[in-house]
């Protein structure tokens, strides 16, 4: 399995080296392997969970969690279990269908721990910015976790219900982490901001086209927030140890906030490329037709060999580069609470630009 190295330094939080036995749920996406990965690193004991099967440094099984009796078989072994990293998830078109499947993959597996006598301790699980209506395009910033939901029903309110019911009555603690623009790399996960950007500038620069920001003016200049996934995984570790973290909603980002009109000249020199102001178009539309660029990118420098279509999740940028109100949360209450990591991103991106070069997921941008 192929994720970022880990970098020295990064964290200034303590974190609980040798605590236990965690089990992730979705290990193979971006959040859940970085976490896994974090985990393995300090010495826990660490199972992985996901429906797609994984070559992994910790003990990975293939389970359909979405099934009831499957979720109980695959778990039954689990009886060691003091910590449940929830990060598996699964995509559905509109409202009702995301709450059913997510909901049940959430039940499912506390109910298998529970039926394996598993003496679970803490349960982290994800939102993000959708609890304040990101997706819906305006919303009241900085944001803070004690913040009116919404009047519509999303499936981050209802998980967390079914968690906190859960908890209340099974005795465990829970905490639900809030990222923003989560930016790392798993194999096979394209919904990633980080190879949006970065394929989409290898493929221009091989057109000998400029580097230019295809979203909208007004969203060039808006500010932005992202979140390491590395940074994360510490989040998540602090957050099962912490009696500060018990029962409690974070926000969790790096800590600043850019314009992407800051960052992208800084993209364009450090890829070798030239600069040109935005240019409004669908990466969705456009991309697709350029999979024959990308291949003889892929042929020519040895690259990991993704399948173009799974490679990149194109409307990820399009929402996020066309999403014209600022996207700002407030992050004192984890800091307060005792979770103090920051990261300059800035500095980051260009590092895991670098990163995916190296482990030849990218191309290199510069000749040597």
């Amino acid at each position: 399995m192929t994720i970022i190295p880990s970098t020295p330094g990064l964290g200034l939080t303590e974190l609980p080296a040798d605590g236990g036995t965690v089990l992730v749920a979705g290990d193979a996406g971006l959040i859940g392997s970085y976490a896994a990965r974090e985990y393995t690193r300090l010495g826990w004991t660490v199972h992985g969970v996901s429906h797609r099967a994984i070559e992994a440094p910790w003990q990975h099984r293939s389970v359909d969690l979405l099934d009831p009796q499957r979720a109980r078989t695959g778990l039954a072994g689990l009886a060691d279990v003091t910590h449940l990293v929830f990060a598996a998830y699964i995509e559905r078109p509109t409202d009702a269908e995301l709450i059913e499947v997510n909901d049940a993959l959430l039940r499912n597996t506390l109910d298998a721990l529970q039926a394996a006598g598993a003496p679970l301790r803490h349960v982290t699980l994800y939102q993000g910015g959708k609890a304040y209506g990101h997706h819906l395009g305006y919303f009241t910033t900085p944001a803070k976790e004690s913040d009116p939901r919404l009047v519509a029903p999303h499936f981050y309110y209802t998980q967390e219900d079914l968690l906190r019911q859960a908890a209340a009555e099974r005795g465990f603690a829970f905490t639900a982490l809030r990222p923003e623009g989560v930016t790392g790399y798993a194999v096979g996960n394209p919904m990633n901001l980080l190879l949006v950007i970065g394929v989409y500038a290898a493929i221009c620069k091989e057109l000998g086209l400029p580097m230019r920001f295809p979203g909208t003016r007004a969203a060039y200049d808006v500010l932005y927030q992202t979140t390491d996934a590395e940074l994360l995984a510490r989040a998540t570790m602090w957050a099962g140890s912490a009696d500060t973290a018990a029962n409690q909603v974070f926000n969790v980002t790096n800590g600043d906030q850019f314009r992407w009109s800051g960052l992208w000249p800084r993209f364009a020199a450090h890829f070798g490329m030239d600069y040109a102001p935005p240019q409004p178009m669908s990466l969705a539309e456009a991309m697709p037709t350029r999979a024959d660029v990308w291949h003889r990118l892929v042929e020519r420098h040895g690259l990991v060999p993704t399948p173009y279509e799974n490679l990149v999740g194109w409307p990820v940028g399009d929402f996020l580069f066309h999403h014209e109100a600022d996207n700002i949360t407030s992050t004192v209450k984890i800091r307060q609470a005792g979770f103090a990591d920051a990261l300059d991103t800035e500095t980051r991106l260009l590092q895991l630009f670098d990163h995916l070069v190296e482990g030849k997921v990218l191309p290199p941008f510069h000749d040597h």
